[in-house]
Formats: structure tokens, sequence, C-alpha cells
């Protein structure tokens, strides 16, 4: 097989309205395979069944393959031809037939890692999207769902274990020290959750007794020496199958459920019907190689691909349009397991900190699409943030309009009604309409909107009669495609606070926005009210309220909603920051008080007080802004930082003297202590004490485990101190052999607020443990690059033509990976002209390259419209 960017297709635009059901159905699969690193045989033999009025060719797609032969109904077959990529079958008035055809595909070659590839000398797969058509020639569409047999033979010393769908019904010895297994899965898939997995493995076994009284065999396969790292992610995977089981009332459906892990992967894991192949970086976990984040990712992760179980396989898409239809609604779901797991505070501000990280600015940009998009060139571009993260506030928001009882009784009939079937975001939206009793008309513009909806909220009160109001006005900016949108229903939780207390507080309240303004009563009050708004985050918008610094202050410290609480704060450091940016007189003295104010608390919840006192970060402050100024905000934000290093510096060195718990303590306190400690040292590590440094290196010496190591690296590693480098180098030296901690070495740097970390990256990627066949190395390194807005944003363009550069060498081998890297070129509209004519003239540069993948060429041409 030759890699399918040596032959590039000219990017064609798909549009959902376009959408035709499949002309044949394909009930039964199956697939014998004669397994090869170098070579492997494909023989598919697809049991079809017109589905169409009038006769029509079989089409089955293919990716950089060709038919060595093809049969119908046992006997060879003339009546077939290429069309483009594609093997078209003329089946005459037959209305069933088994149309068998073989295929020889090259593993080791496949760098795009789709399909079936090698990594590592194992042999595995990745099918979503259209992976599958690299394998065999197939319909490869979401709507057509078959049963699967699969029986793959290969050599018995370097193919031990032998892995696919379902259940393994049989194996047995070959010829010549070859073995075989014949795997079958009972339930219809369509071909994108088609796995399989053939290598040198180790396995950690459990199991899982259902509610209703069947044991389930667990396995996690990994390379020897891993599998004293996967108990953490075999005890996730038994936490999800009991919560989902208790809060959606869904059992798992086979006897067998396996997970493997794989170092060279595209995406964090996928789930493939009973056989969830995983990158490493969220599986393998220990104290000593992984921080409580990681431990977290893996939790999250576990439980997101073992829900899709039922809100993907049993109910998946009709297309892909309606890819948010799985995504948005199992990150949703596994949102809300990893908050009734630790912290629900925390993980809610977790996950509103990556909405807004990812998320609004796609949505500001020229990539903005909604939830559900109306068209694409290359479906692996719509892996979003919108699609996924956004998603999961749609899902929420409904959540929130119907209450926990109402929602579950539409997702029952949601499941009810669809098992076994391809289904579309508007199945999922009318059983939640029908089983919870609402009407979502107006809700469904969430669906076909694009853009983050601002919310003007501004307080009037009566003097005579001492009432307030609240007035809400609704905005959403236009988008490329859309430029005039219709108000949106957006559900907000409201709550006003008698801030001296001589009157009564109101209750919480819904309130359901639904026209382009609208005036909600207050109550009275002897003054102006404290208002908490958009109270949990209840919808994924931009509220803009005239507040004073007071203000935030008092709800920071009293509002009775933890994350009003953590955004009042927010918003007072953002308020401060972004003046100061814009050249006014900044006063800091609010923030220190707020934050000296909030940690406080810090004995009672550590965790919540760690994520409260962090400042916004820098891409956050500059979306605040007209024209992002990189360097200014760099410079504020460092002084704020070292402001309050200095103030509170007592109350830091209090925190860090407190001995940090073992590593080994997994819980949320343990853990919460922990992140407090590495937000103390980056304060202290903003500020120009002179032991500073020796400190960091003292915490990175004597660390048990990974999350204090790395936060201490991650604080030298901003400076210029002897013992920056000499940790750096320990670090390399400790974990040279360990891919996913390296991962962090090569991060880490990345990250670093020091004026020549353009030129550090540009020595990285020349450093001999750098490689780009490594998707994992390749975002550790150039992801956390472009996250690094001063660096990346440097006045010359050297960040820039870093980036491009990188597009530009890695788009042929893997065009995915590369693509996703291209968005933070495609913002040159927030920048000044001069920053602004260097980012395009660098998407010129790579749209300019020959045989550019559809991937790129529709990310990068879409960037430079803007």
């Amino acid at each position: 097989m030759t890699d399918a960017s040596s032959s590039p297709v000219p990017p064609v635009t798909i549009h959902r309205t376009a959408y035709r059901p499949p002309e044949w159905r394909v009930p039964e699969v199956a697939l014998d395979f004669a397994l090869g690193l170098e070579e492997t045989r494909v023989t598919a033999a697809l049991s079809v069944v017109r589905d169409a009025d009038a006769p029509a060719p079989l089409v089955l797609r293919g990716d950089a393959l060709t038919a060595e032969a093809v049969r119908v109904d046992g006997e060879a077959w003339n009546g077939w031809r290429m069309d483009g990529p594609d093997l078209v079958v003329d089946l005459g008035d037959r209305t069933a037939a088994v149309v068998e055809v073989d295929t020889r595909i090259d593993p080791a070659a496949n760098s795009q890692l789709m399909g079936l590839y090698a990594s590592n000398s194992m042999l595995c797969t990745q099918c979503e999207a259209e992976g599958f058509r690299r394998i065999t020639f197939h319909p490869d569409r979401p709507d057509v769902l078959s049963r699967y047999r699969v029986r793959m033979e290969g050599d018995k010393a370097a193919f031990p274990i032998l892995l696919s769908n379902g259940n393994c019904v049989a194996t047995g010895e070959g010829e010549g020290g070859t073995h075989w297994a014949l795997w079958e899965d009972p339930w219809p898939k369509p071909s994108y959750l088609f796995a399989l997995v053939a290598g040198d493995l180790v396995v950690n076994r459990d199991h899982f007794t259902t509610l209703s009284g069947r044991r389930v065999e667990l396995g996690i396969w990994v390379r020897a020496g891993d599998q004293d790292r996967t108990h953490h992610a075999m005890a996730s995977l038994k936490h999800s199958m009991a919560w989902d089981e208790q809060v959606y009332g869904r059992e798992y459906d086979l006897d067998l459920f396996n997970i493997v892990a794989v170092s060279d992967f595209n995406m964090g894991a996928m789930e493939n019907k009973g056989l969830n192949v995983f990158n490493t970086r969220y599986i393998l976990a220990d104290p000593d190689t992984a921080t409580d984040a990681d431990y977290d990712g893996v939790e999250g992760v576990v439980a997101h691909e073992y829900f899709h179980n039922w809100s993907g396989n049993r109910v998946t898409c009709r297309d892909w349009f309606q890819l948010s239809l799985k995504e948005g609604f199992t990150v949703y779901r596994d949102q809300s397991f990893s908050a009734a797991m630790g912290s629900a505070a925390v993980k809610r501000i977790e996950d509103v900190r990556v909405l807004r990280a990812a998320q609004f600015p796609e949505d500001a940009g020229p990539l903005a699409h909604p939830i559900r998009p109306d068209s694409y060139q290359e479906i692996s571009n719509f892996y979003t943030a919108t699609v996924y993260n956004k998603g999961a506030e749609i899902i929420r928001m409904m959540a929130t309009m119907v209450g926990p009882e109402r929602f579950r009784r539409g997702t029952d009939l949601y499941f009810d009604r669809h098992d076994g079937e391809a289904a579309t975001c508007e199945d999922f939206v009318r059983a939640i309409e029908d089983g919870a009793g609402i009407d979502l008309t107006q809700f469904r513009l969430w669906y076909s909107q694009a853009g983050t909806p601002r919310i003007a909220a501004r307080l009037e009160g009566d003097a005579a009669s001492g009432e307030w109001v609240l007035h809400l006005a609704q905005t959403i900016p236009p988008t490329p495609g859309q430029p005039d949108k219709a108000p949106m229903l957006i559900p907000l939780r409201i709550k006003a606070f008698d801030r001296d207390g001589a009157a009564q507080d109101t209750a919480e309240q819904l309130v359901l926005l639904d026209h382009a303004d609208a005036t909600v009563p207050l109550g009275r009050f002897a003054g102006r009210p404290m208002l908490s708004i958009n109270r949990g985050f209840s919808a994924p918008v931009i509220v803009d309220c005239a507040r004073a610094p007071g203000e935030l202050a008092w709800l920071a410290a009293h509002d009775d909603d933890p994350f009003a609480r953590y955004e009042a704060l927010q918003q007072l450091m953002l308020d401060t920051l972004v003046a100061a940016v814009s050249g006014e007189a900044a006063e800091r003295g609010a923030v220190v008080d707020a934050v000296r104010e909030t940690l406080a608390g810090a004995a009672a919840d550590p965790a919540f007080v760690a994520e409260a006192v962090l400042l916004p970060s820098e891409a956050f402050i500059g979306d605040q802004m007209v024209t992002v100024d990189p360097d200014a905000i760099r410079r504020e934000r460092l002084a704020l930082q070292a402001a309050i290093g200095e103030a509170l510096e007592s109350e830091w060195r209090a925190i860090l003297a407190d001995p940090a718990p073992p590593a080994t303590d997994l819980s949320p306190a343990a853990k919460g202590r922990r992140r407090l400690r590495g937000v103390a040292l980056a304060y202290l590590g903003a500020t120009a004490r002179d032991d500073a440094p020796a400190l960091a290196f003292a915490i990175f010496s004597d660390a048990d485990g990974m999350t204090e190591r790395q936060a201490a690296l991650a604080t030298l590693a901003h400076g210029d101190s002897d013992e920056r480098a000499h940790a750096l180098d320990i670090f390399y030296q400790r974990y040279r052999d360990n891919p996913l901690v390296l991962d962090k070495w090569f991060q880490v740097q990345a990250w670093s607020l020091r004026p020549d970390t353009v030129d550090a990256v540009r020595d990285l990627a020349r450093h001999p443990d750098f490689t780009l066949a490594n998707p994992n190395r390749v975002r550790a390194l150039y992801g956390a690059f472009t996250a690094n807005q001063a660096a990346f944003h440097r006045p010359d363009g050297a960040g820039y033509r870093l980036l491009a550069d990188l597009v530009i060498a890695l788009d042929p081998k893997n065009p995915q990976t590369a693509a996703r890297l291209i968005p933070p070129l495609g913002r040159w509209k927030r920048f000044d002209e001069a920053r602004a004519a260097l980012m395009k003239a660098e998407l010129g540069r790579i749209l300019a390259q020959p045989g550019l993948s559809r991937d790129a060429t529709e990310q990068a041409s879409k960037s430079l419209v803007g």
C-alpha cells in the first residue's frame, strides 16, 4: 500500500443536505487476515442486500488500495472497475450477493496511523472516521451496520496475541510456526468500530459482575514491563461500568471487554466494540511517572470510551455530520462521572477552562462551525472542541432545564428507540422532548448556529420601592457563512445577594432567555445587590456585566456557588490585567486581598483554592482584547504574578512548609494539597527571591512522585538558574527510556517563559529523541509551543515559520496530526498588522506545497480566508 498523500485527491466538499440512505446494506462481513508487518493479505466477504428501488452498482470505498481479485457468490467476477480510489461492482439484477475482494497492504509503510498499521512490531488498527477503507473495500459509512466474523493468522512468535471485536470462538495452530484465532461480534456495528490487534503483549486481567449478575472478563493488554502501570486504568474501568449502571441503567452487553495500549496513536483512544485501543498516555500510570492530572486523564478517558458502548456503539451516527451525537453526549457523561469520583466543583472549573482555551477561540475564528456542521472536506478536521466540548455543554443545558429525573427518562427513551440504529442529533433532541415533556424547538438552534453568544447584563433599581431588576440582552457574533443569527434559548442560573445582610437573599432561579432581551425581577434590596449569574456555567456564553472590584471580591468570598466564587476572582484578575495591558492604571491591591482571603480556606478545600488563585492564561487575557498584544500581556501577567508572590510570600512558604502527601495517596484531598503546593511554588518562583530556584530544586530532588517533580521542574524551566539546567539534565537521564515521561521533558521546555524559547524549540526538534513518527512527541513539543503565546507570536515571525516548517514536513507522513496544528496560524485577524501578515504568509507557504493533503488544505485555506 502506498501512502495516500503520494496521490492526493482534490478536495471535495461534502454537504449534510446531500445525505441519501445507502443503496446496499451489508448485514454480514467475514474478514480473513494473513498477517505480516510488511505485507498483510486481506480477503473480505461482504454479504450485500440491495436497498434501492432501481438497480444500482455496488460502490465500495477504498484509499490507496488495489483489488487483486473479485468474486461474486464464489465465482470469479469481471464486472468490476476502479473509479478513482473506489471499487465499483456491477451486480446486474441481483438483490443479494456475497462479494469477496482480495487486497494486499503494507502496515509498516502506513505512517498515517489510519487503517491497519505497525507500531513497535505490533499490528493495530484505527478506523474512525474513514480508516477501514485503507484495509479493504467497503461502503465505509456509519449507517451501514454489520455483524463481523474475523479470522486472523500470523507468525506465532511475532504475534502471539490475536485480538478483535466481540468474542474469541476458536483458535488453532497453522503451518510453518503460525497460529490463528477466530472472533465473532454478535452486535451489528459500523466499519469505523472494527478493530484488530496482533503482537507480543501481556495482560492485566480482572472481572466485573453486572447488576443482572453476569460476569464480564476484563483485560488490559500492554507491552511486557508495563503491566504494573495499568492498575489505575483497570480500577477506572470497573468504576465506569458501575456508574453507568447506576446513573443511566446501562449494562455492558458482551462477556469480554479488552483494552490495548498503543504507543503510536493519533487520538486519545478509540471505542471499538469490545476492543478499545488506547494511546498509552491514557492507560499507563504510576506515582513515579504520572502526575495527578495524568491519573485524572486516565480515569476520564477510560470512562469516555467505555460509555461509548451505548452512546456511540449500540446507538451510532447516521453520518459524520452527527458526530456530536455520540461525542458531545459521551463527553458530558464522562465529565459527570469524573465529577462524581472527585471534586465536582474543581471538575467543573477544569471543564470550563478547557472550553474557554480551545472552543471559544475556535468559535471566534475562521474555523467556526456549529456542533452539527453543514459541510466538510475532510471529516478528521471536525474532531474539534466545538463538536466535543461545546457539544457536551449543549447536553448539559438540556439536563439543567429538565432536571435529573426527566433527563434520565429522555435518555432511556433515546436508547430504547434507537438501539441498534444509526441515529441523528434530532433523534436525541426529540427523545429528550418526549421523555422530559419539554419543547426544544428554539433550543435546536444550538445545533445549527456557530459562535459564542454574548450576554449583556445590567442591574437597575427603583429608589422608591427598593425593587431591583436584571436586564439581559443576547447577541451572537457573525461567523463564516452565518452573518446573522436568531436568538437562542439560553438557560442562566441566577441569584442575587444582599451584601449587607439587611434583606433576604433571593433563591436561585433558572432564567430561560429566549428573546433578544428580557427583564428579570430580582426582589427588594436596600442597595445594589450582588449578582451571581451563569452559576455553575449553566450556558457556554460570555457574560458582560459592569462590576466594581469590591463586588467581585465580595462574590469571590461569599457566593454559595463554588464556580461563581472562582469566576468572580478570575474576573477580578482579568479586569486588572486587561486594564494594565491597555495602559490604564491597574490597582493590584484588590486582587492581592482577594487571593489572601481565598487562601484562608485552603485547609478545607485545597483543590478549589488552587484553581481559584491561578491567574488567567495569556491566551484567555488576549481573548478579551480587540487586538492581542502578546508582549504586553506577558509583561503585565508576570508583574501581577510577582506582586501576588511577594505580597503573600509568607502564605506561600507556609503552604510549602507543610509536607506533601505521599504520591501514592490519590484521594481528592491529597491531590488538592499537591496542586496548591505547585501553585505556591509558581508564585514564589515569579518573585526575585534569591532562594526561589534552590527551593524549587529541593522540591524537585525530594519529590516522591511526578506531580511534585514536574511542578518544580516547570517553575525552574521559566528561569535561567544553574538549578534549571541541572534539573532538566537529571530528569532527562532518569526518564530517557520512558517515552511518555520524556514527552513531559520536551513539553516543559516548550512552555517556558524565557525569551529564547523559540530557539530552544528549534534545537529540541533536532534532538535525537524527537521524532515525527510519534504523535505524542509532536504534540508535546509543538502543541505546547503554540500554546505559549508570547513565544509563538514572537514579532519576527520565527514561531510561525517553525510551525509551518513542521506542518510541511509532517503532512506527507501523518496529515491528520499535521492539520490539527494549523489553527493557531488562522487567528491572524486578532493580532497587529505585522504579525497578521507573517501568519498569512506561512499559511500561504503551506498551501503552496505540492501534494498537500486534504486535511491540511482544508485547515490552511479556511484559516487564510479568515
